[in-house]
């Protein structure tokens, strides 16, 4: 059966102790808060859930113990990505992905290779990995932007293997391209909370989000007003949650999110280095979007 990717994906946080070691227990509440409020998707290891600052070995376990505790009530992703090909596909051959429905996997970041480098990269990624492999194009984390043209390409040499894109390039003449070109099985995704209304309106499925983590059903709602075509209602929900946007990305993420978390009293707001807690001016700005959110809820129901 062909894998799922519409609507709301949330890339999940990973909540850490006051030793830095990984919160189990808020974890699970964080992963029993996305299925009781309507997540579609998610995915693991990815930018999100600090996964750079996490060893090979807590990697293992904290996947584990995600796939133990969805018990296949929505597809999960798992990010697979890195610098060195060649490791990569090593680390992917001695993975265990039981539970697990595809790979979410960076271009290449640091060494910016060409576009024939992340193609050959991208080749032998999907050739060796056992699920279906999500591209994640984020040229401003990368240093390297996936063309239009190359993402094209890879989804016709791969059909059915290289099944989707999370696009966080905020290029959206390249998106549309994508959009307008692409196999018809081949599905977009949005990887930018902020853009994820308008991708959507150009045709784009749904997002893997950040902002998810905290208000799944919020921004589920604007997700969903979109598949159904309701955009101009969609837009209403959509604009009070524009001040979490930039909030959020404001000192970078997952610093925004472990913040909103903690002032919701889902997780610690402790991050490993070289990652920190955001500034208190950020922290307020959060609050405060907190109080108009459930303001605006409560005028809108009225």
């Amino acid at each position: 059966m062909a894998l799922c990717l519409d609507g709301l994906g949330v890339a999940l946080a990973t909540p850490f102790n006051d030793d830095f070691s990984i919160d189990y227990k808020a974890l699970e509440a964080l992963i029993d808060y996305q299925l009781d409020n309507g997540a579609d998707f998610l995915v693991v290891l990815g930018t999100t859930g600090e996964t750079v600052t996490l060893t090979d070995s807590e990697r293992h376990e904290l996947a584990r113990f995600v796939a133990d505790r969805v018990k296949a009530r929505v597809p999960l992703i798992l990010g697979m990505s890195g610098n060195s090909t060649s490791h990569l596909i090593e680390t992917i051959m001695a993975t265990d992905f039981s539970g697990y429905d595809g790979i979410l996997s960076v271009v290449p970041f640091y060494n910016k290779p060409s576009q024939e480098g992340m193609r050959l990269h991208f080749e032998a990624v999907a050739k060796c990995s056992p699920l279906p492999v999500i591209l994640y194009n984020v040229p401003g984390r990368t240093g390297a932007n996936l063309d239009a043209a190359t993402t094209l390409r890879l989804a016709a040499d791969f059909p059915g293997k290289i099944v989707a894109i999370k696009e966080a390039s905020g290029r959206m003449g390249q998106i549309r391209e994508i959009l307008e070109k692409k196999p018809g099985d081949f599905v977009v995704l949005s990887g930018d909370d902020a853009l994820t209304l308008p991708l959507m309106a150009m045709g784009a499925k749904g997002v893997i989000s950040v902002i998810g983590n905290a208000l799944p059903a919020e921004f589920g709602r604007v997700v969903q007003l979109c598949q159904e075509g309701k955009f101009v209602e969609a837009s209403k929900l959509d604009r009070p949650l524009q001040p979490f946007y930039r909030a959020l990305f404001a000192e970078g993420n997952p610093s925004g999110i472990k913040a909103l978390l903690a002032i919701k009293g889902m997780a610690r707001d402790i991050l490993r280095l070289p990652l920190t807690p955001v500034s208190e001016t950020t922290r307020r700005h959060l609050s405060d979007a907190l109080v108009r959110l459930s303001q605006y809820a409560e005028a809108y129901a009225n």
